[in-house]
């Protein structure tokens, strides 16, 4: 039986840093807090959102560790990918206190659908905790593909899950009919979350939520209590959102969106910069017209 089905919001939380270019862990923590306040459901750090590749080794367990001491009880669940087997593993050694951990398809490498199978196969036969494959190939080069997810479902007790944010509605979609009932499908793109939930997905891994957390949660609640018209209207409200935070690439439009509330610096780690003044602007009639 699969442990730790997610389902519901989950943040793919930003990682805060300093005007001199430091982890803010004060800001980073009433970040944890803020998302905990709102209703979400559990908390996804050190993913790409939160420029994990930037990141040292030290400052990726002080991020766990801060969300953790933060979450009152969410669960926890950190990224760890890399586009090795000893990177990845490396990764779960080190964040070994998380709930479970979050897998990207190995990017850069192109691998065949055996070998992507194989790599999740080995990954998650050496820890006993939870794992959730992750499929972007827009930035990896690399989809994997239903087929094979699903034999990862079937096969491998502590693959419980997918971050799917591949925008193939038709591969998602056969994910949802065939998977298991406690293999959890979570939509891994902001604006597909109200038609992959209305179809059978358990919830999102989210951007739009560092932004908009309670919003966020208000959807992903009337979607699981099967409340369509609410989660509708409330989509409808957030799509102006969901745009702004990719104009440029993520995290650029949502650190400066966090920047605009007070929440945080906004600096951001190269090769990343931050956004745009236009994107700035655009943001800041988004937030104005969602009341934030």
């Amino acid at each position: 039986m699969k442990e730790l089905l997610l389902k519901g919001c989950g943040t793919a939380l930003f990682t805060p840093f300093t005007k001199e270019g430091g982890v803010d862990e004060d800001a980073f923590a009433a970040s944890v807090r803020r998302q905990v306040d709102a209703g979400i459901d559990f908390l996804v750090p050190l993913g790409t959102t939160g420029e994990t590749p930037c990141l040292s080794d030290e400052e990726k367990l002080r991020v766990l560790s801060v969300a953790k001491e933060n979450a009152a009880g969410r669960p926890v669940v950190a990224g760890v990918g890399t586009n090795s087997v000893a990177g990845t593993l490396a990764n779960m050694q080190l964040l070994e206190s998380a709930d479970a951990f979050l897998v990207v398809v190995p990017y850069y490498n192109k691998p065949p659908q055996r070998g992507i199978y194989q790599y999740f196969k080995t990954i998650a036969g050496v820890t006993p905790k939870p794992v959730i494959v992750y499929n972007v190939p827009g930035r990896t080069g690399s989809n994997i593909s239903a087929e094979t997810t699903l034999a990862l479902a079937a096969d491998v007790d502590n693959i419980i899950g997918i971050k799917e944010a591949s925008g193939n509605f038709a591969q998602i979609e056969s994910i949802l009919a065939a998977a298991p009932k406690d293999f959890a499908v979570l939509s891994g793109n902001d604006g597909d979350t109200l038609s992959l939930m209305q179809k059978g997905a358990a919830g999102v891994i989210s951007v739009a939520s560092n932004v908009a957390p309670s919003l966020m949660a208000e959807l992903t609640g009337a979607l699981l209590r099967g409340d369509d018209a609410a989660a509708e209207a409330i989509d409808t409200c957030l799509q102006p959102l969901y745009d702004a935070l990719f104009v440029e690439s993520n995290p650029i439009p949502g650190k400066a969106a966090m920047h605009i509330l007070g929440l945080m610096e906004n600096t951001l780690r190269l090769p990343l910069v931050p956004a745009e003044d236009k994107t700035v602007e655009l943001l800041k009639d988004v937030l104005q017209k969602l009341h934030l």
